[in-house]
């Protein structure tokens, strides 16, 4: 299979070894100093004490690719509906475009059935560029476990879990997704195909509420789930989360405080939005946060704490320069 990684960082880099190594006809896209190192290097994956060195196709040209049976996009959320022009070139009559971003995906209500079916959110794709130049049809949902670090140009740091779910919007369990999935498995990831949306919200309950708490707060994860006032503000926004999700079908196979307990247990661990806001880079609001709000507008659930967070958060961005 021919499989092009769109962002190939901490995340899309762990993925290019572990195909690439297991046989897999793997390209990455990726840009600057990093690019340039795996050029000349290869890319380097660490594991524990363990190297290990691929060298795929690397390029920042997507059209030097040609059409693809896959492309996995690893960029942000926030970042994909700048790169959809780019990307045309990858996009074969077959190509099935695998989302594997935090957060809300773009292409949510598509095959959901009922009064909402493909509705747009413009949170996550505004003016719709993703929808349009991307086609829901293509969409494969992806749900990333992991933690991974661009150690250095050309180098991932693997910090945990080996874990892509997986599911197509309308939950059938396709050829596509089958395929996909045990190409993962045969790379030594686990890829279950699961109820996708389930999969999304039970992430994103977490994300929802510890990154923005995190990146307000400057508190590593375990501080934040279990300092009494903090967990309460999470806990509010979960259970805001939690009303807006069940009223869109979605269900949830743990309880809020054993997904709180989850997180807590993870330990000190600074969240992804926090990273973002030291290292100066943009942060990833909407998809996580202003998302949730907008379904909730949509289904008529109050969120006064998800509104209170997102505006402290996107005030906190807007100063730093990052939003």
């Amino acid at each position: 299979m021919r499989i092009c990684i769109y962002g190939a960082g901490a995340i899309g880099g762990y993925l290019g070894v572990q195909l690439s190594l297991a046989g897999e006809d793997v390209s990455l896209v990726a840009r600057g100093p990093h690019l340039e190192a795996m050029k000349s290097n290869g890319l380097r994956l660490r594991i524990g004490e363990e190297e290990r060195v691929a060298r795929p196709i690397c390029t920042d040209d997507p059209s030097t690719l040609g059409p693809q049976d896959y492309v996995l996009v690893t960029l942000k959320a926030h970042s994909v509906p700048s790169v959809v022009d780019a990307m045309q070139p990858l996009l074969g009559p077959q190509t099935a475009v695998v989302t594997a971003s935090n957060g809300v995906p773009w292409w949510y209500f598509y095959g959901l059935e009922g009064e909402w079916e493909n509705h747009r959110l413009e949170t996550v794709d505004p003016g719709g560029a993703q929808w349009d130049g991307i086609g829901p049809e293509r969409a494969i949902g992806c749900v990333v476990y992991p933690a991974t670090v661009v150690e250095e140009p050309g180098v991932i740091r693997h910090e945990y879990g080996n874990r892509f779910t997986l599911g197509e919007p309308t939950d059938d369990r396709t050829d596509r997704v089958t395929r996909l999935s045990e190409a993962l498995q045969k790379a030594d990831l686990k890829a279950p195909i699961k109820t996708i949306r389930d999969e999304i919200w039970l992430k994103l309950w977490g994300n929802l509420a510890f990154n923005p708490i995190s990146a307000l707060t400057g508190e590593t994860l375990d501080v934040v789930a279990t300092e009494p006032g903090t967990r309460g503000v999470a806990r509010a926004m979960m259970e805001e989360a939690k009303e807006i999700a069940e009223a869109l079908g979605a269900r949830f196979r743990v309880s809020i405080e054993r997904r709180i307990d989850g997180a807590a247990g993870v330990g000190a661990h600074r969240t992804s939005m926090l990273q973002d806001l030291d290292l100066g880079r943009p942060m990833e609001i909407d998809a996580l946060v202003a998302a949730v709000q907008e379904l909730g507008r949509l289904v008529g659930v109050e969120t006064p704490t998800i509104d209170t967070v997102l505006a402290l958060v996107q005030q906190r961005a807007r100063v730093a320069g990052l939003y």
